[in-house]
């Protein structure tokens, strides 16, 4: 129900316990030699000097904790926004054109036409998850739901990127069900498809679990609403779940440190979740947008009544007050600071004009929702927080939200860099045989990370609210937004750690290209992007090289591909605790890179595999002999050195621009000219075909020899090259000439690779895969692989991990 009287007071008489004598603004002018506990909050030295010279004197223990964890790592980017910075003044006039919103609020808002937006946006929530598995997972999903809800949006999908240590290390198997248990328990409840992402394990990762997820909402371009608090007289409203001393210091905490000797000496509590008082609270939202009743509006996530208050404040042209007694509490002995660092979850501030307040707090009823006006919005330009009358916050808001501390930290190439790229593949054995060939493509696509992750993405819906038209294991994930029109968008999220451990910059240009690729390979148009950047320690000169490597190719390859970043999130400290300056000191640098693009009918997105027998398969792009950190060296050989396959990103444009006009073709019998499209990635070729047979059990015939004879490329390398910038493609016979001329209109290299049907996968080639060659003491012939096999094979091999 919904707390308000006529003095809009909250009653107090329910929530017990005594009143406390809190540490007041005129207790820390009177005692300016107290002793504060800064250093066990986070906050450095000469943080903590920073912080008395703004206010004039020692900050009360309230307003230490405020700055504490505002100006933690995970809060103020202090090690990484000066870096950040390229993402806006890389920007060109062409990129902007379907922004409506970009980075600085809850989430970026896309123009997608005929009036609609889209707001999506991804973020970590990766030592949560490590601590303890189920609940880190399951407030990341709905923590970034309540940023979709904040900007005015319906959040219509979800999405995630898991990565996990060791399959054989005793610890992996806790954290893996966790995870995955908590990711698909909140994204079912609330309703909303999970209709994406990848899983990846790795030992980089066995202490440093990464859950980055994504949510994507759906608006009129009348509805978008930002977080600031503006007017003199507005009311400041908490609502939803009431505040607890779940998650006091956690997200904010234990993202900005590392597991010194494990653990840290004191545990910040991870956030419980509950993902039904989440569904009220998105569609009390709603109805409260609908009714024109919020003037401004924050989730509250980490550092809780801290940000939300500070960043309203911050963002408006005034200041506000705050009277902290009339927050609503699950545990009355809660002190003012824990009030304020409280993470707990399903919490939403809003601000409220006077004369709409009886109307917000009716539809406040309507949905049975807990609510206080807590406190006003004035002109002062500070934010000043009252307890039970005590004063014991007076700062400056921005000085809290926007102004904190800001490194330029050292920097450098690895010393063991140059060791580790001159470490290439090119000395480990390839198969002689065509039967060693066989082996190795089996034990590739079974492989712990190549296998389906069906038994994963199982246990999420994929396809609730009935407006999803493609997910995993599709490309690309693609939701119907108009039901009249059909129009809708694609998202997909990729990243390669491996790559970017080679070469960071080119590993994050990678990550952008393979998810650009997927997105056109669904047939949507690329249009923006988001990121999650997850490094090592930002202490440690070699992971923040890492980090500014990533940001500037990330960068330099939006600004090629003429899309923005419109937000996104940076995980530091996935550092291992120990030696620093080690090639094992931190996890893989994994920058996970969403695209979002758009389609005119949904009905027209590509399937990643063939429904029919009888169709022509082409494969688009150049493939070299790469190796390079592939699934294949880390399978067979568990090998990481080299460098990547080259990033040619006009090459990717060129490709997708060629995807797309395949996709928007019909042939003469009105039937669309597409039927199934695929990317190359990891894996490469035969990790594609196999994908692509077992998508719809529909086999396959292939002879690599024209590609072959053009690229000049053996067996091996056609089949397990990661080359970038390649496709599938699967068309009817008579659209075979269209492939060809659209692709040598763009100047993309295209080959004839075979024919679908039957139940096999059969392969041939030019040297160990001919017929009868000799190779060793060993006859050549094709690769055959039973479909039937081949399903049990890698639909078998997490389940029987985990």
């Amino acid at each position: 129900m919904a707390v308000e009287s006529s003095s809009e007071s909250v009653r107090t008489s329910d929530q017990g316990g005594s009143v406390e004598h809190p540490d007041t603004t005129g207790d820390a002018a009177a005692t300016p030699d107290r002793q504060m506990p800064y250093r066990e909050l986070g906050l450095k030295d000469e943080e903590y000097a920073s912080i008395k010279e703004l206010l004039g004197r020692r900050p009360t223990s309230a307003e230490l904790a405020m700055y504490s964890v505002m100006w933690s790592e995970h809060c103020s980017y202090k090690s990484s926004k000066v870096h950040l910075a390229q993402f806006g003044a890389k920007v060109t006039p062409e990129m902007k054109e379907h922004l409506l919103v970009g980075m600085g609020q809850n989430a970026g808002v896309v123009d997608i036409g005929d009036g609609w937006a889209v707001t999506y946006k991804v973020e970590s929530h990766n030592h949560p998850s490590f601590v303890e598995p189920y609940q880190g997972a399951a407030t990341g999903v709905g923590g970034i739901v309540r940023d979709i809800i904040s900007m005015g949006a319906r959040p219509v999908a979800v999405m995630d990127q898991l990565r996990f240590g060791a399959t054989d290390h005793p610890d992996t198997a806790r954290v893996v069900h966790g995870v995955v248990a908590g990711v698909g328990g909140y994204g079912n409840c609330l309703g909303l498809p999970n209709i994406g992402g990848e899983t990846e394990f790795d030992p980089s990762y066995q202490e440093n679990p990464l859950v980055n997820a994504l949510c994507v909402g759906v608006l009129r371009h009348d509805d978008i609403h930002l977080a600031s608090a503006s007017g003199a007289g507005n009311k400041v409203v908490l609502f939803g779940a009431r505040t607890g001393g779940d998650g006091i210091g956690g997200a904010s905490i234990l993202a900005s440190e590392s597991f010194e000797d494990g653990m840290p000496a004191k545990r910040p509590s991870v956030q419980v979740g509950d993902p039904f008082m989440e569904k009220v609270l998105i569609e009390c939202c709603l109805d409260l947008f609908a009714g024109g009743l919020v003037l401004g509006v924050q989730d509250l996530g980490a550092a809780g009544i801290s940000c939300a208050t500070s960043e309203l404040a911050s963002n408006g042209d005034g200041g506000m007050h705050v009277d902290l007694e009339r927050v609503l509490l699950r545990d009355p002995t809660l002190t003012a600071g824990e009030i304020l660092m409280s993470e707990s979850q399903e919490r939403m501030m809003a601000v409220v004009a006077p004369d709409r307040l009886d109307d917000f707090m009716a539809v406040i009823d309507t949905w049975d929702v807990e609510a206080a006006v807590i406190g006003e919005v004035n002109d002062s330009g500070r934010l000043t927080i009252d307890h039970f009358g005590q004063r014991i916050v007076d700062v400056d808001p921005r000085t809290v939200a926007h102004e904190g501390p800001a490194y330029e930290r050292p920097y450098a190439r690895p010393s063991w860099q140059d060791e580790l790229n001159a470490d290439s593949s090119a000395r480990l054995d390839r198969p002689a045989t065509a039967a060693e060939l066989a082996e190795q493509v089996l034990a590739v696509v079974t492989s712990p990370n190549q296998a389906s992750p069906a038994w994963i993405t199982d246990q999420y819906d994929r396809f609730v609210r009935g407006n999803t038209a493609l997910a995993q294991p599709d490309d690309a994930g693609v939701v119907r937004v108009d039901e009249a029109t059909g129009r809708g968008i694609a998202i997909a999220t990729d990243a390669n750690g491996r790559f970017t451990k080679l070469d960071p910059a080119a590993g994050a240009a990678a990550a952008l290209a393979e998810s650009y690729r997927n997105v056109c390979t669904v047939g949507a148009r690329p249009v923006a992007v988001t990121d999650c950047l997850n490094v090592g320690s930002p202490e440690d000169p070699d992971a923040m090289w890492q980090l500014v490597e990533i940001i500037t190719g990330l960068a330099d390859a939006c600004r090629v591909m003429s899309v923005p970043v419109t937000g996104g999130n940076v995980s530091l400290y996935n550092s291992h605790g120990r030696a620093k300056g080690l090639p094992d000191s931190s996890i893989n640098p994994t920058p996970v890179v969403g695209v979002l693009g758009v389609m005119d009918d949904v009905r027209r997105a590509n399937p990643s595999g063939w429904f029919e027998e009888g169709l022509a398969i082409l494969a688009l792009g150049t493939t070299r002999d790469e190796l390079d950190g592939s699934a294949w060296t880390r399978t067979i050989h568990d090998h990481l050195g080299g460098l990547p396959p080259r990033v040619d990103l006009e090459a990717e444009a060129a490709l997708g621009r060629v995807l797309l006009a395949l996709s928007e073709v019909d042939g003469p019998d009105g039937e669309r000219l597409m039927r199934a499209a695929h990317d190359m990635s990891t894996g490469g070729l035969i990790q594609s075909l196999v994908d692509s047979v077992l998508r719809h059990g529909v086999g396959a015939s292939v002879d690599l020899a024209q590609l072959q004879s053009r690229d000049g490329v053996d067996d091996f390398a056609a089949l397990l090259s990661e080359s970038g910038a390649r496709a599938l493609v699967a068309v009817p016979e008579w659209a075979v000439a269209a492939v060809a001329a659209a692709a040598e209109a763009e100047d993309v290299a295209w080959a004839r690779l075979g024919t679908t049907g039957g139940d096999m996968l059969v392969v041939s080639g030019t040297d160990l895969l001919a017929e009868g060659a000799e190779a060793g003491s060993s006859a050549g012939g094709p690769l055959v692989l039973d479909l039937a096999e081949l399903r049990r094979g890698v639909e078998g091999t997490l389940p029987a991990l985990f």
